[in-house]
């Protein structure tokens, strides 16, 4: 079983994510649509683009991703995903893409539980210690200075 995945996210988002994910998986191309969503342009319009981009998919079932629920490609994506052979997920991120490059042969709600997964765990706060090469120097008071 191999599912697809649509990303459907503002201009240039969608093709950016693609990209990304084939620098890691260049085998994935013909798993991977996407459809980045101009402004302006009807979503009458960008649904029948849609429509014609996941049927060139060619899969029996599609995991549709979108940048932020609510917003034009959303919007979009609830009109086209029928909850049966296609689910949407909101919020897509590069972990939660990775996630769902790496089990796309899994069953449909295996799929959507790792990239719900993936994209949570993948946002995290990362604590910074001073770079190994800089020393600070003993008078040097604007501690922020390399962030300005």
């Amino acid at each position: 079983m191999n599912n697809g995945i649509f990303i459907i996210a503002h201009a240039p988002l969608a093709t950016a994510l693609r990209q990304c994910v084939l620098h890691v998986f260049p085998d994935a191309a013909s798993s991977l649509a996407v459809l980045d969503v101009l402004p302006n342009i009807p979503v009458d319009e960008s649904l029948d683009s849609a429509r014609l981009t996941m049927a060139l998919l060619n899969t029996r079932q599609t995991l549709v991703l979108t940048d932020m629920f609510g917003a034009t490609p959303c919007n979009v994506a609830q009109k086209l995903v029928d909850g049966k052979s296609s689910r949407l997920v909101a919020g897509v991120n590069l972990p939660m893409l990775l996630r769902a490059i790496t089990y796309r042969n899994e069953p449909m709600d295996a799929l959507v539980a790792r990239v719900l997964a993936g994209g949570t765990q993948g946002v995290m706060q990362v604590n910074v210690t001073a770079p190994q090469n800089q020393q600070r120097k003993p008078n040097d008071q604007n501690h922020d200075h390399h962030q300005q």
